[in-house]
């Protein structure tokens, strides 16, 4: 397959798409946690009440109950390969657990992918949208509309002094988890995050990697998310989020604007030495390619590179992880050939936008 065939398949609306505030917030994202009334929860129910819920889904898709967000595609995940199900997982269309536990789960993508339905997780229903840059509210906004239509024809989990029940205590209430990813090199290279991170936990929001809880935040890209679900409303929560948000954008740019006027020339040369790495390596591992994106990135932001797009981060920090590599491939790799691959796969991207530049 050809580099821009590939790049027209695996590229989603919220890495290439321009949103408030890109150049320090890659996407925002809204997941509501819904369970149906009279069916366990999946962590004890029978495989013959999945297979309802499935149907009860599906059945929504079949009546065009969301044409209004274009084409929807319905997936089995135990029809999927592993590999497949590992690429969803880099797009953040699934999480981890559902690529898991594939039996009897489901789900339900938009055509450009900031539509995600989650069937059978942790919970009977997952809503997800993502959109690019701090959109927080919009993103809330849609997956409220999405809501209503699933509330239609389906009786929920919900008590009127707890509000929506689900599988994990933590997301009883609104069933809301808001979330943001964030790139902060300028927070990290100045050493502002350590004391960042704890005044941000005091706020009841948690900070994590790039893909949640328990992963790494490579590239220096963050995920900020809410921790209280019950006794806030959805407008609250979302609200409180973008307001602690808007001022780590602020922070951040006030370390770049720092960083250009005291290291000049040391933040440039580290800008083009990271540049220079992505463009003739043969063998680059994970961690030193997310480390060269980030400086790259903020290179672009800070003026340093003037042909490449900064969507390039976006793009490259998943493109660039394992499940990709191997579908660009067509099939397995040994570590040390992905990291092969890796290198060419950025030399070849890096190519194909200074072409179109």
């Amino acid at each position: 397959m050809s580099l821009e065939k590939f790049l027209n398949k695996a590229v989603s609306s919220w890495m290439c798409g321009d949103g408030p505030d890109s150049d320090i917030i890659l996407s925002s994202r809204i997941r509501l946690a819904r369970n149906f009334r009279d069916y366990k929860f999946p962590t004890v129910f029978t495989n013959e009440e999945a297979k309802e819920i499935i149907n009860k889904v599906n059945d929504l898709v079949e009546s065009n109950a969301f044409e209004q967000y274009g084409p929807m595609e319905f997936l089995q995940i135990e029809e999927l390969k592993s590999l497949q199900k590992r690429v969803l997982v880099e797009k953040h269309l699934i999480s981890p657990r559902l690529a898991d536990h594939a039996s009897h789960s489901a789900v339900l993508l938009s055509e450009n992918e900031d539509i995600s339905i989650m069937i059978n997780e942790e919970d009977h229903i997952r809503i997800q949208c993502l959109f690019p840059g701090l959109q927080i509210k919009e993103a809330l906004e849609r997956a409220s509309e999405i809501d209503d239509i699933l509330e239609k024809h389906a009786d929920y989990a919900f008590e009127e002094d707890l509000g929506y029940l689900t599988s994990c205590p933590t997301n009883v209430g609104t069933g809301l988890r808001a979330s943001v990813m964030v790139h902060l090199p300028a927070l990290i290279l100045t050493r502002q995050m350590n004391r960042i991170i704890p005044a941000i936990n005091q706020l009841g929001l948690v900070v994590r990697g790039i893909y949640g809880e328990g992963s790494e935040a490579l590239g220096n890209i963050f995920q900020i998310s809410n921790q209280i679900t019950l006794g806030k409303s959805e407008e609250d929560i979302v609200n409180d989020l973008s307001s602690v948000v808007q001022q780590i954008i602020a922070q951040e740019r006030s370390a770049r604007e720092a960083l250009v006027k005291t290291s000049n020339i040391q933040l440039e040369d580290r800008v083009f030495r990271s540049y220079g790495i992505l463009t003739n390596s043969r063998i680059i591992e994970t961690k030193e390619a997310s480390e060269c994106l980030s400086d790259v990135r903020l290179g672009i932001d800070a003026g340093y590179i003037k042909h490449l797009s900064k969507n390039i981060l976006n793009e490259l920090m998943i493109l660039t992880q394992p499940g990709f590599l191997q579908q660009y491939a067509g099939g397995p790799l040994r570590p040390a050939e992905r990291d092969i691959k890796r290198a060419t796969f950025i030399r070849e991207r890096l190519q194909l936008e200074e072409r179109e530049s």
